[in-house]
């Protein structure tokens, strides 16, 4: 026995789910993916999903709106048993969620209720979890809503960015998919609501969001330039005397100890190199900038960045106040 699960989904996050149930028993009669899209040059984004599709030989709808009255005719008409969403980008209305019969589902990278939204991976990341991982749960009408069928954690790793993260949790989402759905197929699964009282949310991430606080503690501002990666990196903007004003992506820091930490003391931002380190003062320490890229330039370590930006004695890093 298996189920027919439709599958929905676009980004990078679905494929390792959907290769999962693609390669399984169960059978997929359709995946529904948004329309492709065109950048600039007209060149043509490849839909990772509608790729994936292609390699099994499974018909591909790719609907502006899936709530169309259309569309939903020729969703009815793949008879699912059950809907398997990650990272669509499309909101589903009742009567679309209505359609399968054991209901539609939801990978969600986050431990809910905790980041409800676009952006759990960043936010865990920005916000210093320790901990985080993905949940699957049946899509209710209001977001990230509804009630639990199951959930796997992960450690946050040192260092790790929320590129890094989010690929860690697309791997986790395969052999936990095929377990959910079993339990969806005999009918053992048990749906836990979801504690109102502990919900977080995780709007979409914004360009202006990247921009650095200093004046945060040293863990804080390593957590918030790990979680602007890949987009949009953390950004800021070198000030010096006598020089013109360097806009930055800092992409990588390191909190120092008490030993190694300049003796001078300086407001948030101030700027200095000492010991080939290129060394950023936060609300509580100092920072050494491992990676940094000037913009229009290569990224480079402190150490090049220095020999190339010579600092002086007033240097300091203010936010990045550009649109």
């Amino acid at each position: 026995m298996s189920l027919k699960v439709l599958l929905m989904g676009t980004g990078d996050f679905a494929l390792p789910a959907f290769r999962a149930v693609l390669e399984s028993t169960h059978t997929v009669p359709l995946v529904v993916t948004q329309p492709d899209k065109t950048g600039r040059g007209h060149h043509q984004h490849v839909n990772v999903v509608k790729q994936l599709a292609d390699e099994f030989s499974v018909p591909v709808l790719q609907p502006p709106k899936v709530n169309q009255p259309e569309i939903l005719e020729q969703v009815r008409l793949a008879a699912a048993d059950v809907f398997l969403v990650a990272s669509f980008g499309q909101i589903l209305r009742p009567e679309l969620l209505a359609i399968p019969r054991l209901g539609a589902f939801n990978l969600h990278g986050s431990l809910l209720p905790k980041y409800r939204g676009a952006a759990p991976v960043q936010y865990a990341i920005w916000k210093g979890e320790a901990v985080t991982g993905v949940t699957m749960f049946r899509i209710e009408p209001a977001l990230d809503s509804g009630p639990m069928i199951g959930r796997v954690e992960t450690s946050i790793e040192p260092g790790e960015t929320s590129g890094e993260l989010l690929l860690r949790l697309a791997q986790l989402c395969g052999p936990f998919t095929l377990q959910m759905l079993d339990l969806l197929e005999r009918g053992t699964a048990r749906l836990e609501p979801q504690n109102t009282a502990e919900v977080t949310l995780a709007p979409k991430i914004q360009r202006e969001n990247g921009r650095i606080d200093w004046n945060l503690s040293s863990r804080q501002i390593d957590c918030h330039i790990r979680a602007m990666q890949p987009w949009p990196k953390a950004t800021a903007v070198l000030h010096r005397e006598e020089h013109p004003s360097v806009r930055c992506l800092i992409q990588q820091v390191r909190a120092l100890g008490e030993a190694e930490q300049p003796s001078a003391r300086a407001l948030p931002g101030r700027a200095c190199f000492m010991d080939r380190r290129l060394c950023v003062r936060s609300g509580d320490g100092w920072l050494e900038v491992q990676s940094i890229q000037p913009e229009g330039r290569r990224a480079m370590d402190g150490a090049a960045f220095a020999n190339g930006y010579p600092l002086g004695p007033h240097a300091e890093f203010r936010p990045d106040n550009s649109p």
